[in-house]
């Protein structure tokens, strides 16, 4: 059976716009939201942005133009809905049967929004720090006719609805751009609805230490598992600052905001492969990727 374009069905974060310049704070008695049906997105301010956060949105917007250059290629490939690898099918197989409003964080590129309602879900807002990539998403799910809503935010704090999400889907290169987990992961929490799951399909935090000599794998001399932060020389590059966190940084964020892990696994796969390189960390003997699946605990 095909399923029908559904433009006319309200995603449960729609309504009332947030004042542009809150930078996704909410002022107070204002409900977080979304512009419902509106083409407009939060824009996010960046005036009393610390430097690096600046410098980093600026290296976003640069490189997020690589989405509108081979808008395409990516429009092609969000035709085939291909994007989720099949461990993330496998895992969400059971939240997606139940057609769950969707929250992605950090959405980019959006193919994934697409391949989600593909798969089942009724609806995907997500919210990316790149007007480009927002943009550009916003016109690939209408040119497809899927129910993908996309508002311009920096994270933690979406500018949305508490309580909205069924499932908040969110990795393959986020976590790396968070200054502070507790306070993502208590924003997560907010924007779930009760039982709610949240997904993590994202990079090892030893990846940053992989080199990508393609005869043997080997630790970069200049960077370290339990530094905070490194400049990131691959993409976006131009100065953008990756953010570290262990893996038990990780899953103590997401434990302290009242959910309870139901899956946790460790992967040899990167989930993202340049073009033309063939790294030896990436055959088999090194973690490059991990899952989390998690559910937002009930209580009496």
């Amino acid at each position: 059976m095909t399923r029908l374009p559904s433009a006319k069905r309200v995603h449960p974060c729609a309504g009332p716009p947030v004042p542009s310049g809150t930078g996704g704070a909410r002022p107070p008695g204002l409900p977080q939201a979304i512009s419902g049906g509106q083409e407009r997105a939060g824009t996010g301010t960046v005036a009393g942005v610390n430097p690096e956060t600046s410098r980093n949105k600026r290296a976003w917007e640069s490189a997020s133009e690589k989405h509108v250059r081979e808008y395409d290629d990516l429009l092609a490939q969000a035709r085939n809905r291909s994007s989720l690898v099949p461990l993330e099918l496998d895992l969400l197989g059971p939240v997606l049967a139940s057609s769950p409003a969707v929250v992605h964080l950090q959405s980019g590129h959006g193919l994934d929004d697409v391949a989600l309602v593909g798969a089942g879900a009724r609806s995907v807002v997500g919210v990316d720090f790149s007007e480009v990539a927002a943009a550009a998403a916003r016109r690939r799910a209408r040119e497809l006719g899927v129910d993908c809503r996309y508002v311009v935010a920096e994270l933690p704090g979406a500018p949305l609805r508490d309580g909205c999400a069924d499932l908040v889907y969110t990795g393959k290169g986020a976590l790396i751009w968070l200054p502070d987990l507790t306070a993502w992961a208590g924003d997560v929490a907010r924007l779930l609805r009760p039982s709610g799951h949240l997904f993590v399909y994202e990079a090892h935090p030893m990846v940053p230490l992989w080199t990508w000599d393609e005869d043997e794998p080997r630790v970069r001399p200049d960077r370290g598992y339990f530094d905070r932060d490194h400049v990131n020389d691959t993409f976006p590059a131009n100065g953008a600052v990756e953010r570290q966190a262990t893996l038990a940084e990780v899953v103590t964020a997401v434990l302290s905001a009242g959910l309870e892990i139901l899956h946790l696994s460790e992967h040899p796969e990167p989930f993202w492969r340049p073009d033309g390189v063939d790294a030896a960390a990436w055959r088999g003997r090194l973690p490059n990727s991990f899952a989390l699946l998690a559910r937002l605990e009930t209580r009496a």
